[in-house]
Order: C-alpha cells, then sequence, then structure tokens
C-alpha cells in the first residue's frame, strides 16, 4: 500500500511540461513521433518529488484514465503526449482527413486578426481545433469571458491541400489555416 498519495493534476502538468515543452530539461529524448520510454519518465520523475519515489507505469496508466482531457499515450513501454508540442523540433504526425467542420475558440480581439490572417500555429507545432463547439467554447474561456466560436470548413481545407492530424476524440491539428476556412457562425 502507498504511504503517500498521487496528487494526478500536478503529476499531469509536470508531464506536460517533459513531454510537451521542455524534454531536455527532463533529460527526454523524443522520437520524431514524440514517444520516450516509461523508464526515463519515471527516474525523472522520481527524483523531483518526494510523492514520487514509488511512481510506477500503472500510476502513469491511472493518471491518463482519471483525466477528463485525452493528452497522453502509454504503448509498448513508451509514452507520448498527443498534442501541444511548442518545443521547436516537430513532432511527426500521420495525415488525416478530418471531419467536415472544426471549431476554434478564442477571444474577440484575436478573432479579428485570425478572419484576416487566418489561424497560425504561434508558439505550438499546430493549429488547435476542437471535434465540437462545447469543447471549442472551453479553450476560448481560458482566453476571454466571452470567447468567440470560429468554424473551420476542415474538410473544404483539407481538399485544398491543407494538412490535418488528428490529436485525440476532442482535438485536432493543422498547419496554418487561411482566412477564407474560417468564419463566424
Amino acid at each position: 500500500m502507498r504511504a503517500v498519495s498521487i496528487n494526478y493534476k500536478r503529476l499531469s502538468k509536470t508531464i506536460a511540461r517533459a513531454l510537451r515543452h521542455a524534454p531536455g530539461d527532463y533529460g527526454l529524448e523524443l522520437d520524431s513521433e514524440g514517444w520516450t520510454p516509461v523508464e526515463d519518465l519515471l527516474t525523472t520523475l522520481r527524483k523531483r518529488r518526494r510523492e514520487w519515489r514509488a511512481l510506477s507505469e500503472a500510476d502513469l496508466a491511472q493518471m491518463i484514465e482519471q483525466s477528463d482531457k485525452q493528452r497522453y499515450e502509454l504503448r509498448d513501454g513508451h509514452i507520448r503526449a498527443y498534442y501541444g508540442h511548442s518545443m521547436p523540433e516537430r513532432i511527426e504526425k500521420p495525415r488525416a482527413e478530418p471531419p467536415e467542420t472544426l471549431y476554434h475558440g478564442t477571444s474577440p480581439e484575436s478573432a479579428a486578426n485570425i478572419r484576416r490572417d487566418g489561424l497560425k500555429s504561434m508558439r505550438r507545432q499546430y493549429v488547435h481545433l476542437s471535434a465540437d463547439q462545447e469543447t471549442a467554447l472551453q479553450v476560448g474561456r481560458r482566453h476571454s469571458a466571452e470567447p468567440v466560436i470560429l468554424e473551420i470548413q476542415a474538410l473544404e481545407a483539407h481538399w485544398a491541400g491543407i494538412a490535418f492530424y488528428h490529436g485525440n476524440d476532442d482535438v485536432w491539428l493543422a498547419d496554418t489555416i487561411p482566412p477564407q476556412f474560417v468564419t463566424i457562425p
């Protein structure tokens, strides 16, 4: 029995930094698809917090299961973040055909710029899009009390040559989206 309980939210935030933003700070190397050995991640995490000294792969699986957001994937002794990477080395994702429409939640100020210039990845490797309006609204509320939900004509953009990538059930990724594929419903 574990003497110290694990704060899975704190663990998830730390892993996000390690796998999405600063793997080098954690002594990790990610392959071209963002995978790193679970044991390498566990080794560095065990050194960072007292309550993580006995951290196991089962704890990582529990953290993933408890989260309402699908951020990580465990497979064959490796772990990766699905999306949200901001480091310079681009994580390669296989192209996928998107649904007809995707959504993007943002502030009113940013919406005006997006309508003029299109959606850009900014500090991330990809543009993040939501599969439904409710998820886009949640994302938009991080940027404004009164967010704007943009509608992306994703399938039309895909047919025009814009690359899309499946992040998870709620998140799609894309390269830059030109303004002609962005509308405010």
